[in-house]
């Protein structure tokens, strides 16, 4: 089944409107489908941007919150290198190494203890950080702050009174202060990780969502051009296969096309059309039969009278019923002169009109066509003597038995050749050539007449035409060659003429070859 005939085509097809709006929704549809991927396209790429715009602070914050643990990491660090080795921070980290430093260096550790402290209040505001904390961040902040100013204000009197009371209580405001910042860090990192993993998730569907939509813009496109191209293509091909059939001449069917536009009008006027066609034809069918009857008839009823004429003529010719004088005896001669004349002249409107009708059955047998060709010749030499013109013969051997209805050859041979003699002027010559080619038998009547102009050389053998020097002639009646032609078809050859004024013509047949073995 031809695309053109599936449902949803022949349904396009059927919609009452124009194939240019049709075309232009197509392109609409079509617009539109591109500009939605478009706008999905934006949407998806805004969602990541500001995905990305969401990332970009929360891993400045994470990186802030960073450097603040390590603040306190190092102050934690710093306590441990003064503290007694049988605390509580060597009991929870006992791989660590316990150092034993004098008491000055005992004090210039408390003292860098003391300055990291006083630094760490002042990282904890937006212009330090950098950004303006969330309000959940800035609570922890403060109380940052707020442990840190209470670190300072202790690390101050370690340096006054350094007691192991004292130390260990700024070691537990330390931790304190760690475990702060490395919440806070710690969770800022996680909220960071979270987004991050959020955006590839959301990213993935973005990208799903954005080829489904893609891949379904893509196939309604093509849906869209292909209902619409075969909703026009299909009817055009109906329309075309049924005009193909008509130019055949076969006027009995229709074509189909449902398409409610300027196809199915189309389509309308190639189906009226036809039933005017076979209207006519018809008519033209009548119209011949009736002609060939009528010719037909009258052939028959001209040819008794005449027939009649012709016998009587030649009784008083031969003298048969007593003496004639020499003015009544020429006479007699355009007597029968011209009633063989007519007669030539009904045989051969009879014999056109038995092929235009298809009443002429060819009787095929072989027979010799060097033989038809000589009794052709033999016929028209004595006129071409008198005329002083020269008729000679060369037949291939090759091309010698054929098979035929050897009476219409003969017929069309003798045309050729009348033809030839009565249009070659005084000593001019004709020459009647056969040979076999390319599987066919070739005969060619050659003269040295006046020529026919090209553009007549086809419209010679049509019916009642004749060339200029026909005309100037006043002989014939321009059927010979039009009955020649329709011979030659009937037994599958060809008759063409080869001609140029001044330099004489050469009228050409075929025959099929009669292959050696038969």
């Amino acid at each position: 089944m031809s695309p053109g005939d599936y449902r949803l085509v022949r349904t396009v097809g059927r919609l009452p409107a124009r194939v240019h709006t049709k075309l232009l929704i197509a392109f609409v549809g079509t617009a539109v489908l591109l500009v939605t991927v478009g706008a999905l396209g934006l949407r998806v790429l805004a969602q990541s941007d500001e995905r990305v715009s969401e990332l970009g602070p929360l891993q400045e914050r994470a990186a802030a919150y960073g450097k603040l643990q390590s603040d306190t990491s190092n102050v934690r660090l710093l306590l441990a290198e003064n503290l007694h080795p049988k605390s509580d921070y060597f009991v929870v980290w006992p791989e660590l190494p316990v150092t034993n430093v004098g008491p000055k260096a005992r004090v210039a550790v408390d003292q860098a203890v003391a300055n990291q402290v006083l630094r760490i209040p002042a990282a904890t505001f937006p212009d330090r950080l950098g950004f303006v904390p969330p309000a959940e961040d800035e609570s922890v902040l403060r109380e940052v702050r707020e442990k840190s100013d209470r670190l300072s204000l202790l690390m101050a009197k370690v340096i006054r009174d350094p007691n192991e009371a004292h130390r260990a209580r700024a070691e537990r405001l330390a931790v304190g202060l760690n475990q702060l910042a490395s919440e806070l860090a710690n969770a800022t990192t996680a909220n960071a990780n979270d987004l991050i993993a959020d955006n590839a998730r959301a990213y993935e569907s973005s990208r799903s969502l954005y080829v489904g939509v893609a891949v379904g813009a893509i196939g309604l496109a093509l849906l869209l051009g292909f209902v619409l191209s075969w909703s026009v293509v299909g009817p055009i091909q109906r329309i075309d296969s049924r005009l193909a059939t008509i130019a055949a001449g076969d006027f009995s069917g229709h074509v189909d096309v449902e398409n409610r536009d300027e196809l199915g009008a189309l389509a309308a006027n190639v189906n009226r059309t036809n039933d005017e066609l076979r209207r006519l034809y018809a008519e033209l069918e009548a119209a011949s039969q009736h002609k060939s009857d009528f010719l037909a008839n009258m052939s028959h009823e001209l040819r008794t009278p005449l027939n009649a004429i012709l016998g009587f003529s030649q009784v008083l010719r031969e003298e048969m019923v007593g003496a004639v004088n020499e003015k009544q005896s020429e006479y007699l001669d355009d007597i029968l002169s011209s009633a063989n004349h007519l007669l030539a002249l009904i045989n051969d409107v009879l014999d056109l009109s038995k092929v235009e009708a298809g009443q002429v059955e060819l009787e095929r047998e072989p027979f010799s066509l060097r033989e038809a060709l000589e009794r052709g010749v033999v016929v028209v030499r004595e006129r071409a003597s008198d005329d002083g013109v020269s008729v000679a013969l060369d037949a291939d051997p090759d091309a010698d038995v054929v098979e035929g209805d050897e009476r219409r050859i003969q017929q069309v041979i003798f045309n050729l050749l009348s033809n030839a003699v009565k249009f070659t002027p005084a000593g001019g010559a004709v020459d009647v050539t056969s040979a076999r080619m390319n599987g066919e038998v070739r005969v060619s009547v050659t003269d040295t007449g006046p020529g026919v102009a090209f553009e007549d050389q086809e419209r010679i053998f049509e019916q009642f035409q004749q060339a200029e020097s026909g005309l100037e002639l006043r002989e014939g009646t321009g059927l010979g060659l039009a009955l020649s032609k329709r011979l030659v078809e009937l037994h599958g050859g060809r008759l063409w003429l080869e001609s140029e004024l001044g330099k004489g013509s050469t009228f050409v047949f075929t025959l099929p070859a009669r292959s050696s073995s038969s």
